[in-house]
């Protein structure tokens, strides 16, 4: 299941682009030159980052290294989520029944709405007045 070279996805939410390089290893996870506990403060951050190899079971097999860009800390985690499962399935083809049932194949597309012209903002008119 595991190479000697570093295997490379791309995963993105939102705005938010991760580039994931998977390496065998020990378990080290490093974000933009940070370890992930330093770059991420939030444990749920953290969680939804390792939920694709926790759910293969190999969080100790490999050493995550990331770049992140765009986007706010937890669309950037989501992001980091959805490359580490493409170079899993680029690793390991076998492995893509079990990411595309949980999901983590899937890019969300869900995007900001743009602000209309006429309007404070995508949905929302400014307040009307009878009188």
């Amino acid at each position: 299941m595991s190479t000697s070279t570093a295997t490379y996805a791309t995963g993105k939410r939102k705005n938010a682009i991760a580039r994931v390089w998977l390496k065998a290893g020990t378990g080290a996870v490093m974000v933009n030159g940070l370890d992930v506990e330093r770059y991420f403060e939030r444990d749920t951050s953290r969680m939804v980052l390792k939920q694709a190899l926790e759910l293969l079971d190999v969080v100790e097999q490999f050493d995550v290294r990331v770049t992140c860009a765009g986007g706010g800390k937890s669309a950037q985690a989501e992001a980091i989520r959805h490359g580490i499962s493409r170079a899993l399935i680029a690793l390991d083809p076998e492995k893509r029944a079990a990411l595309k049932r949980a999901g983590f194949l899937t890019r969300d597309s869900r995007k900001k709405e743009r602000k209309k012209y006429g309007q404070p903002g995508a949905r929302k008119r400014f307040q009307y007045s009878k009188r």
